[in-house]
């Protein structure tokens, strides 16, 4: 039980400051470029890096700490920076190859399943 309290509320308070970035960067968008999507993903990405860093040269209890602000938190906040930090991983550990699938799935069929639900949507609501 505990752990789902951590993880909770690391996830409310992602998504707190997730619609707070778009907040803030509503001011400065350019065009149609989707900037505070792409702040908030990039941030979400060191932000990760800099916590398994940390984490996993912390003493205290990391398991927590790691259910709060990595599950929790960034999971809320971006789950692209759990993407990257997965990919970096399979990097390290010399499997190029199943992060470039990896990758390139995850964009392909991403965009792929935006476009089906738009469809699907739509298809349902003209019925």
């Amino acid at each position: 039980m505990k752990q789902l309290f951590f993880v909770g509320l690391g996830g409310a308070l992602g998504a707190i400051f997730r619609y707070l970035a778009s907040v803030v960067t509503s001011k400065y968008y350019i065009g149609n470029f989707p900037l505070a999507t792409l702040l908030v993903n990039i941030s979400g990405c060191f932000l990760i890096g800099v916590l398994i860093g940390w984490l996993s040269s912390s003493s205290q209890n990391s398991n927590d700490l790691r259910l709060l602000f990595v599950t929790g938190f960034c999971g809320a906040y971006t789950t692209f920076s759990t993407f990257a930090a997965e990919n970096l991983t399979l990097i390290e550990h010399g499997n190029s190859r199943i992060a470039l699938l990896y990758i390139l799935l995850s964009i392909i069929l991403g965009v792929l399943a935006v476009w089906l639900g738009v469809k699907s949507h739509h298809a349902f609501t003209t019925c």
